[in-house]
């Protein structure tokens, strides 16, 4: 087969050149059912040749929704790919409101939905769209089931003109409009072609040290592009990937099918941290002195044994000891983890290499399909703190004001119906981030910071929130927090405690402390003992960007609620209105 050049390529390339029976895998009544390569093409047809009898042409919407990655969603995007449409990935989490708009503005005319809850949600809004209808995965009363597809797509008399459609689409065609999540106004539709996201599958495939026959275990939303890509890229190098089946059943299904690699976000290795330091403190007497002695080691880590033989040492004995059984916790192969969406705090960097779970921190945005840059454990490309290298074929030039502006063919077509919005962002061939950076004299990208996000106190002083977030985030007390002061005389902080540790932490303590969120919140002893974290954190800036006070908030900040996009960001305009009594608290009382 020619190279790869279109995204429907991928699973035609894998069963030419290195076929497997456990292409995709998903988990049905506690059975994992695997499907191999040629069946994966062969349900792809036939969904293909069935979405033809219903009338799909070149340039249609059809919309996705999936609760969990899934072998279904696979199937209908290279089915839906290969015609010439366009497949609309949507976040299972948003309002009913939010489908309704994505819906309408991609003028999506078929839906596919994973679950009864996800159905129900494009129910209520379904007579104010264009669908035509709406199949789902589960058996679901009252909804055509999407296999109904492969019965109508038995007969392979369409076929021929199956493969007229593949033959006629080109690399700069558009294959799928991704809806962002915007941590402000409505979601923007960042159209990419088939090219943009191939290019950085490419890419991508120089940076990551898999092997054919590899397992991969994928659970960060697939309607994501940063997940997406390494499912092409599974797909090109003939990994086998499992897909969990929930984001609670991470640790059962690593222990149960050993994988390699997975994708991860920030957030989730920070709850993976926490649990396991939970752990290390319940321990007792040399168990617990060890425990702590190898956090520490680790905590200390640098990469290609940097710290010399002494270091080595230790670290050899931590490994063995204490961070095998972190290891195992996660199937016992991790070869290395992929992190992307935001900042990993360096600690957390330091302490998973040191137990030899390195997590390569890639940067780039759905705009850029999303990758500009990725770390390699190889070679020397691995730096901590940094956003690795700058991938083939991309370039990357930092602005007179510290903005990262990137080009190359990774950067998206534009705003579906917004060219006011596109111009607005390129200059000339080049996509203004939103992000400041720097790159260092090894070539590796540093992220210091949203340009957005930054702000000037009513001193003249600019913050970098980020910077006293991403440090604040290392205490076990605090989950969530949002640094904010913008025109006022001094940064403050809005803080979720860590409820579930403090809850903790109070048993320990014997504290005679409510252990309900309102009452921790409002606690003066939690307030006491966080006001220590911030001037741990404060004796590391300097005094203008000092936070200076703080509320802690009595809510989990969820995605459910609002406060977060389905990234994990924070949108910190909802959050600054829903807590606008506790800013006032801060600046005027």
């Amino acid at each position: 087969m020619k190279d790869v050049t279109r995204l429907f390529d991928f699973p035609y390339y894998q069963l030419e050149n290195h076929p497997i029976e456990a292409a995709m895998v998903t988990k049905y009544n506690g059975e994992w059912v695997k499907t191999s390569t040629q069946e994966y093409i062969d349900k792809a047809n036939a969904i293909s040749r069935a979405l033809l009898k219903l009338g799909i042409n070149k340039d249609d919407k059809i919309a996705v929704i999936s609760t969990t990655n899934r072998t279904e969603w696979n199937i209908m995007d290279i089915g839906v790919l290969q015609l010439g449409a366009q497949n609309i990935p949507i976040y299972p989490t948003i309002s009913a409101e939010d489908y309704e708009y994505i819906l309408n503005h991609s003028e999506s005319i078929y839906c596919f939905v994973s679950d009864e809850e996800v159905f129900e949600k494009v129910n209520k809004i379904k007579a104010k769209t264009k669908l035509k209808a709406v199949y789902s995965f589960d058996q679901i009363e009252g909804c055509p089931n999407y296999s109904e597809l492969f019965e109508l797509g038995k007969d392979k008399s369409n076929q021929s003109e199956v493969e007229d459609r593949k033959a006629n689409v080109k690399p700069s065609d558009l294959a799928t409009i991704i809806y962002t999540s915007g941590t402000t106004g409505k979601p923007k539709g960042v159209m990419l072609s088939h090219n943009n996201i191939v290019s950085n599958v490419l890419g991508a495939r120089k940076r990551f040290p898999l092997t054919y026959g590899d397992r991969a275990l994928s659970f960060l939303p697939i309607c994501h592009i940063f997940e997406r890509v390494f499912t092409y890229l599974y797909q090109y190098v003939s990994i086998e990937t499992y897909f969990a089946e929930a984001i609670d059943k991470i640790g059962d299904n690593a222990k149960e099918i050993k994988p390699h690699t997975m994708t991860v976000v920030p957030r989730l290795i920070e709850k993976v941290y926490d649990k396991i330091m939970a752990k290390g403190t319940d321990l007792t007497g040399i168990k617990k002195q060890l425990f702590f002695w190898a956090v520490e080691v680790g905590a200390n880590y640098k990469p290609y044994n940097q710290n010399g033989f002494w270091y080595g040492l230790k670290l050899d004995i931590a490994r063995k000891l204490i961070f095998s059984k972190w290891q195992e916790a996660l199937g016992g192969n991790i070869v290395f983890l992929a992190s992307g969406s935001a900042a990993l705090q360096p600690r957390l960097g330091k302490i998973f290499g040191a137990a030899d779970m390195p997590i390569m921190e890639c940067y780039g945005l759905t705009e850029t399909s999303p990758g500009v840059s990725a770390s390699d454990k190889r070679n020397g490309n691995w730096k901590i703190g940094h956003v690795g290298k700058v991938i083939d074929g991309v370039e990357v030039k930092i602005a007179e004001d510290g903005e990262i502006l990137v080009k190359g063919p990774n950067v998206m077509m534009g705003y579906y119906k917004d060219p006011e919005k596109t111009a607005s962002v390129m200059t000339g061939d080049y996509f203004h981030t939103g992000d400041k950076g720097e790159i260092d004299t090894d070539g590796f990208l540093k992220i210091t910071g949203r340009k957005k996000e930054m702000f000037k106190t009513s001193g003249g002083k600019y913050i970098i929130p980020t910077l006293l977030e991403n440090e604040l985030k290392q205490s076990r007390f605090i989950e969530q927090i949002m640094v904010i002061g913008e025109g006022e005389k001094m940064p403050a902080a809005l803080i979720q405690p860590n409820f579930e540790f403090i809850q903790e932490w109070i048993q320990q303590k014997g504290l005679d402390i409510g252990k309900s969120e309102t009452e921790i919140s409002s606690s003066i002893v939690v307030q006491e003992r966080i006001q220590k974290e911030i001037d741990q954190c404060n004796a590391k800036f300097g005094k203008w960007e000092q936070i200076k006070k703080f509320e802690l908030t009595p809510e989990i900040w969820s995605i459910e609620s609002g406060h977060l996009t389905p990234t994990m960001k924070m949108k910190r305009d909802v959050i600054k209105r829903k807590y606008n009594k506790l800013i006032e608290k801060i600046y005027r009382s």
